[in-house]
């Protein structure tokens, strides 16, 4: 089991939010009002960890382990909301998210294979570390940067928690996986040439509740992301590269094979595709 290790591990790193937070260095005239409600729609955001957890819980009945895991990524993940809300309360009260405001993104998800869903979370925490290491860069206030760093870094050590999960799932189902992981690498790396920024937050997740089917478009102002993203921390191509470099590195360590481009990992990917296709008929044609 990973649980264990992985319990000491985070636990070790673990920062607290009444200690770890330089609180006493705000600095009011560097926090501007279209910065602040950036942090209000982060705060919203990352509540969403709540209906992400219902969906691996019930996705992975089968898994005790991992359902174990999910003990620490959702208390970790609830924590950067809290400490974002937490921000605005000392500083800018007016806002603070309402309770109906977090509840709106708490919905169910659709049943979704677990592979594909381990492999996107695994792609949305490196967007996530990248997102936040930027939003640091572009906040001046003091105390706002080093919690949006702090929880970059919660979100690196989270993708390599995942990594672990996928590497133990190479064992187990061994090109199953490989097919699911690569898929999902695919259309995660391959992020720069898609008009919308794809994180697990942002994808259609209910098909019933269209077009209010995603995280996003339940927040306040369902196109922040989007702004935030271009105008404000300027996620630009350079960035976007960053994560995708990222996520092939981590699948050619995985697959132990070399992806430098995405078209690479798309080649292996239909490798995998006419290989799981020969297995499947191989029986029939004996």
């Amino acid at each position: 089991m990973l649980y264990p290790d992985l319990f000491k591990q985070l636990e070790s790193v673990r920062w607290d939010m009444a200690t770890d937070i330089p609180w006493q260095d705000f600095d009011g005239t560097r926090l501007s009002d279209e910065q602040a409600q950036t942090v209000k729609m982060n705060a919203i955001t990352e509540w969403a960890a709540l209906p992400a957890t219902e969906m691996f819980l019930r996705d992975n009945r089968h898994d005790s382990d991992f359902s174990a895991f999910m003990s620490i990524w959702f208390f970790e993940e609830q924590k950067h909301s809290l400490v974002l809300m937490e921000y605005l309360r000392r500083f800018r009260p007016d806002c603070v998210p309402s309770e109906e405001e977090l509840h709106q993104v708490r919905f169910d998800f659709d049943p979704a294979p677990p592979l594909e869903t381990l492999m996107l979370h695994f792609c949305g925490e490196i967007r996530l570390n990248h997102w936040y290491r930027r939003a640091a860069e572009w906040h001046s206030e003091p105390v706002i940067k080093h919690i949006y760093t702090t929880l970059s870094q919660d979100e690196a050590r989270h993708g390599g928690a995942y990594l672990r999960y996928m590497r133990r799932a190479l064992e187990k189902c061994g090109d199953e996986a490989r097919a699911a992981f690569a898929k999902v690498g695919v259309l995660m790396a391959s992020a720069r040439r898609t008009a919308q920024a794809l994180h697990p937050t942002n994808l259609h997740v209910n098909k019933a509740l269209f077009p209010r089917d995603t995280v996003q478009s339940r927040m306040p102002d369902p196109e922040w992301l989007e702004r935030w993203l271009d105008q404000q921390i300027r996620f630009d191509a350079v960035w976007e590269g960053k994560v995708g470099e990222r996520i092939l590195h981590n699948l050619g360590l995985l697959f132990d094979r070399s992806f430098k481009t995405v078209q690479d990992l798309n080649r292996y990917r239909k490798e995998l595709g006419a290989r799981l296709g020969a297995a499947g008929a191989a029986p029939q044609g004996a």
